[in-house]
C-alpha cells in the first residue's frame, strides 16, 4: 500500500467550487457571562485557513499533489487575504472577483469545543453570463494538463447547472474522471459524473427516501440514484459506520476505525481530495476508498479545519507492522489482536517457496492487494522433505523466509512444521485464505476453520511456465 501511496505525489487535480475563508478564535473557558447564560471564551489565538473548495486544494497539497483552483472571490479584504494565502501556499488558481462578499465562516472554540459559528455571506448568488463564461474558459484551459477533476459544491453559486454539466462533458471528452462533493437535491446538474460523495442526509434527500444508516437501505437508495442520473458510482459517507461504495459492477461497505473525534469540519473535503489523488494515480477504487477512509479518520482527530498530510497517512498505514517480518507466532498473535481491533483485513497464504521465481512474486503481489496485511507461512525443511522427497529443499528454511521477507507485498513470514498449515490457520483465522494452483477452495487446508469464522477462501492462478520443480530439473539436466 505504501508503494501505491507514493504514486499520488505530483498528480495534478483541478478543483472547481465555492471557496471560503475559515477564521478561528481559540481560547479557554473559565466562567459564564453575567450578561447571558453563555460561556466566556478568553481568546489566546486567532488564525485563518482556506475553507470550502479551497480546503480540498489544501488537502491535495498536503498529500503532495498539485491542485489548480477555479472559483470566485469577493472584491474585499477577506478576498485579498485568501489570494495572499493561495500565493503563500503556491496553489495555482484562477479566482474571479464578484460583487458579493467573500464567504467567511468564523468559529469560536473554547476548551477544545466549538462554542459558536458565525457565517458571513449573502444568499446564493446567481452567476451572470460573463462570470459563468470566465469560469468555464478557465476550466477548459486547465483541463489538458490535469489528471482528474473535482467539483466541490457548497451551494454558494459557483456550481450551477451550466457550469457542472459543461465541466463534466468537457472532462469526459478528454478522458478525465469527475468527482463531486454534492449539495442540495438538484442532482440533474451532476448527471454522468464519475463519483459523487453524499452523506447519509444528502442521500435521503435526493432519493426521496428516509434512508436509515443500514447497508440494505443505503444500497437500495444508491442504486435508484445511479440509474436516474446515469452515474458511474456513489461513495456514501456514514459517520460512525464508515463508508459505502455502490457501483453497478461492484459494491462494498468500509467500516470506520474507533478513534476520538474532536472536529468533523472539513472531513468531507479530505475524503474527496484523497480519493481524487488516489484515482489520479491509477490506484484501484477499493484501495483509493481505503486511503480516503484512513485520511478522514486522521483529520477528525484534529481541532479546526485541518488538511491531511502525506506523512500522517503514510504513518497510519504502517500501524501494526513490526520492525522485522520474521517473527514467532506468539508475537504475531498479539499483533493480530491489534489489527482486529482496527478492523484491518488479514490475508494468509502458504507454501514451500524453495526457489523463489517470477510466478511466486506475481502471486504474492496479487494476494497482498486483497487486504491490509499479508502473512506467508513457510514449510520447514522437514516438512518440505516429506512433501517433495529427498534432496529438497534446495534452500533451508531461514534463507527461504529471508527472501520472502524482502518482498514489499509480504508483511510477515512464519514457519510451520506440519504437512499443512491447518493448525496455524486455526490460530490466526485470517479474513482471506488464498492458495495458488488448480485447487477447489474446499480442498484447501484451513477452509473449514476460515469459512466457519466468516472468512473467505480464494484460489489465485499461478503465472504460466513457472515451477520450482521444473527449474531444479533444468539445472540438473544442464549439469
Amino acid at each position: 500500500m505504501n508503494t501505491e501511496l507514493n504514486s499520488i505525489k505530483g498528480k495534478k487535480v483541478l478543483v472547481i467550487g465555492d471557496v471560503m475563508l475559515d477564521t478561528y478564535h481559540i481560547g479557554d473557558v473559565k466562567r459564564i457571562s453575567p450578561e447571558a447564560p453563555v460561556p466566556v471564551v478568553r481568546v489566546t489565538r486567532t488564525y485563518n485557513v482556506l475553507g470550502g473548495a479551497a480546503n480540498v486544494a489544501r488537502n491535495l497539497l498536503g498529500l503532495g499533489c498539485s491542485p489548480y483552483v477555479v472559483s470566485l472571490l469577493g472584491n474585499d479584504h477577506n478576498g485579498n487575504t485568501m489570494q495572499e494565502m493561495f500565493a503563500d501556499l503556491g496553489i495555482r488558481n484562477e479566482l474571479f472577483h464578484t460583487e458579493h462578499p467573500t464567504i467567511t465562516k468564523t468559529r469560536v472554540i473554547g476548551n477544545s469545543q466549538q462554542v459558536v459559528r458565525l457565517d458571513f455571506e449573502t444568499e446564493n448568488e446567481c452567476l451572470n453570463e460573463e462570470t459563468e463564461q470566465k469560469l468555464l474558459d478557465a476550466v477548459k484551459r486547465a483541463l489538458p494538463e490535469v489528471d482528474i477533476v473535482v467539483i466541490s459544491d457548497y451551494g454558494k453559486g459557483v456550481c450551477n447547472d451550466t457550469v457542472c454539466q459543461q465541466v463534466i462533458s468537457a472532462s469526459a471528452g478528454q478522458g478525465k474522471k469527475v468527482i463531486i462533493d454534492p449539495k442540495g437535491t438538484n442532482w440533474e446538474k451532476y448527471r454522468s459524473a464519475t463519483i459523487i460523495t453524499p452523506n447519509l442526509k444528502e442521500l435521503s434527500a435526493v432519493s426521496g427516501m428516509d434512508v436509515r444508516n443500514e447497508d440494505k437501505e443505503i444500497h437500495s437508495a444508491a442504486d435508484r440514484i445511479l440509474k436516474e442520473y446515469n452515474l458511474t458510482s456513489l461513495l456514501v459517507t456514514r459517520s460512525e459506520k464508515g463508508m459505502s461504495y455502490i457501483a453497478p459492477e461492484a459494491s462494498q461497505d468500509i467500516p470506520t476505525e474507533a478513534r476520538e473525534v474532536y472536529d468533523v469540519s472539513g472531513a468531507g473535503d479530505t475524503v474527496v481530495a484523497t480519493l481524487a489523488a488516489a484515482l489520479a494515480a491509477g490506484i484501484p477504487i477499493a484501495d483509493a476508498i481505503y486511503l480516503a477512509n484512513k485520511a478522514a479518520g486522521i483529520v477528525v482527530g484534529k481541532i479546526g479545519t485541518s488538511p491531511i498530510l502525506f506523512k500522517e497517512l503514510q504513518d497510519e498505514l504502517q500501524i501494526g507492522k513490526p520492525a522485522s517480518k520474521l517473527i514467532p507466532i506468539s508475537q504475531l498473535a498479539d499483533t493480530i489482536k491489534q489489527l482486529r481491533a482496527q478492523e484491518r483485513k488479514i490475508i494468509f497464504t502458504n507454501g514451500c517457496f524453495d526457489i523463489l521465481h517470477a510466478g511466486h512474486v506475481s502471486y504474492l503481489a496479487n494476494a497482498g492487494k486483497l487486504g491490509d496485511r499479508l502473512i506467508v507461512a513457510v514449510n520447514t525443511d522437514e516438512s518440505v522433505r516429506r512433501l517433495k522427497g529427498p534432496g529438497r529443499p534446495v534452500n533451508p528454511t531461514e534463507r527461504r523466509m529471508t527472501v520472502l521477507a524482502a518482498l514489499g507485498a509480504v508483511d510477515w513470514v512464519v514457519p510451520f512444521s506440519e504437512d499443512t498449515p491447518q493448525r496455524l490457520i486455526a490460530e490466526i483465522l485470517p479474513d482471506l485464505l488464498v492458495k495458488g494452483g488448480d485447487y477447489k477452495p474446499e480442498e484447501i487446508a484451513g477452509y473449514a476453520e476460515v469459512t466457519a469464522n466468516g472468512g473467505e477462501v480464494r484460489v489465485l492462478n499461478f503465472e504460466d511456465g513457472c515451477s520450482t520443480t521444473d527449474i531444479i530439473k533444468t539445472i540438473r539436466e544442464r549439469g
